[in-house]
């Protein structure tokens, strides 16, 4: 069994194994057709579950070929540009390489003595962040694996530092405040559009989901600040305190990116922490041409990323970066074996310092890669394709009468939904039709798009996020889905009838 190692006399093995998978790989891609076969989970869980997994296969080439009937073979592809759904996106090539190099060598980010280089290399690209977005000297951060955990580690910090400062300006008043005590009286912000991890974070932190303001949206879907602002006072006067606003740059249902230098003020106004969810937006900080839609992110005191969205990156790639070092303390704990106290005053950098993992991917090499070989203005010219992609799809959809279309896109989402001619359909059958007709389009295996409720009513969503996604294709999609739509009202007034 040790042959199977990877070490100095088993690399020939290794370099034939990675081939061989990569080779089947490159054949798959090359050869896709459909973003995915409509395979169902009822025709897949038996052959899986019938895998008896304490009887291995004789050999990495057997295993290939069992793989291709339990995965490779009907895996949702998200380079088909026929692929509309969800926030995945294709991957560049540079960072399928660094991916490669990360798994073989298997560095651990926690502690510098598991990560020489490592380190030094996701610090870099910390900085590099937080220049681009503009936090200042001061700023730092750290790589997670994704949006919610980003969106998490941030109200932490946020909720530990409006407990530090309440509890303090107690104290300096003459009266102790506890902890216990404070909790229950600590508000969250964030748009009725936002990321549900918002939620998430707030009861993992013991604040519970009633501590989350839900704030209304404008016709653009982005968050109406003049409510925020009758929000936050209510919340004053009635003894509360307002931990944190949290503005969302790029929704994920609508891309929308909120009003941010209005809610930087208003939070800095009633002392609040500002988060900027900018997990699909961050694309923007690499742009040529749209950088500015991301104005006012320089004033926030977290900022959460995901490279893995609109940078291209394989998943998982995200980080949460900070204004101020200092509040990454509250993260903080000092393990004799792992991270002492004294390695601080060695200057032994200790990314498990900042983070609230431990053991930890160096998935940053990936993003490192990617900007050696093909720099940022690269990588945000992609980003530019899908934006105006999005713009040209609005006007397929805004000029075709089968369709109705909620809002024009800031970034690359569209959302949209079927509409029957006249005013005889029920409305609830309507909403049945576009949920069919996403269904159906998906078990097809031609194309797939998203789907989400606006105002209660089931909408549709393109999310574009494909440089190879073309107008066409957009237009041939549009066809499958008020076909399906179609047949299934079709069949449900004959019923009726």
């Amino acid at each position: 069994m040790r042959s199977h190692l990877l070490n100095e006399t088993t690399a020939d093995l290794y370099r034939r194994s990675v081939t061989e998978g990569v080779e089947r790989v490159a054949a798959k891609l090359a050869t896709t057709r459909r973003p995915h076969t409509g395979i169902s989970v009822d025709e897949l869980a038996p052959v899986i579950n019938g895998i008896d997994l304490d009887k291995p296969l004789a050999d990495a080439t057997a295993v290939l070929d069992e793989l291709e009937d339990v995965y490779l073979r009907d895996a949702v592809y998200f380079h088909h540009p026929r692929y509309l759904g969800h926030l995945n996106c294709p991957v560049v090539i540079p960072a399928v390489l660094g991916e490669a190099i990360l798994s073989a060598v298997n560095s651990s980010l926690d502690t510098w003595d598991q990560s020489i280089g490592g380190t030094l290399i996701e610090r870099r690209l910390i900085d590099w962040t937080t220049e681009r977005i503009g936090l200042g000297p001061a700023a730092d951060g750290i790589f997670t694996s994704g949006g919610s955990q980003s969106n998490f580690h941030a109200l932490l910090l946020a909720r530990d530092e409006a407990c530090r400062l309440v509890m303090k300006k107690a104290l300096d008043e003459g009266r102790e405040l506890t902890k216990a005590e404070l909790l229950p009286k600590l508000r969250i912000f964030t748009s009725e559009a936002s990321h549900f991890s918002v939620q998430k974070s707030a009861a993992m932190l013991g604040l519970g989901y009633e501590a989350v303001i839900s704030v209304p949206v404008d016709r653009n879907r982005r968050m109406d600040t003049a409510v925020l602002a009758l929000e936050l006072e209510e919340c004053a006067s009635e003894g509360l305190f307002p931990m944190a606003v949290v503005a969302t740059a790029g929704t994920t249902d609508f891309g929308s990116i909120d009003p941010l230098p209005e809610i930087a003020r208003l939070a800095d106004e009633h002392s609040a922490w500002m988060h900027v969810d900018a997990a699909y937006g961050c694309g923007l900080l690499a742009s040529p041409t749209r950088r500015h839609l991301l104005d006012g992110i320089e004033r926030a005191d977290s900022v959460t990323v995901d490279y893995h969205k609109s940078f291209f990156q394989p998943v998982s790639s995200s980080a949460m970066l900070v204004r101020d070092r200092d509040t990454l303390k509250h993260a903080t704990y000092h393990a004799d074996y792992l991270n002492p106290r004294r390695m601080v005053e060695e200057r032994i950098p200790n990314q498990v310092d900042k983070s609230i993992q431990t053991t930890r991917r160096f998935d940053a090499l990936k993003l490192w890669v990617t900007l050696r070989v093909m720099g940022a203005d690269g990588i945000g010219s992609l980003f530019d394709e899908v934006i105006d992609l999005a713009a040209a799809g609005w006007n397929i959809i805004d000029a075709d009468p089968r369709f109705e279309v909620v809002v024009k896109p800031q970034i690359s989402t569209l959302v949209f939904r079927y509409v029957p001619e006249g005013d005889d359909v029920r409305a609830d059958l309507v909403d049945e039709a576009n949920l069919h007709a996403r269904k159906a389009l998906f078990a097809s295996g031609e194309a797939v798009v998203a789907g989400t409720k606006v105002d209660g009513k089931q909408y549709l969503k393109f999310t574009l996020l494909n440089p190879q996604t073309t107008t066409a294709d957009i237009a041939a999609v549009l066809d499958l889905l008020a076909a399906h739509a179609e047949q299934f009202l079709g069949e449900s007034l004959a019923l009726h009838r």
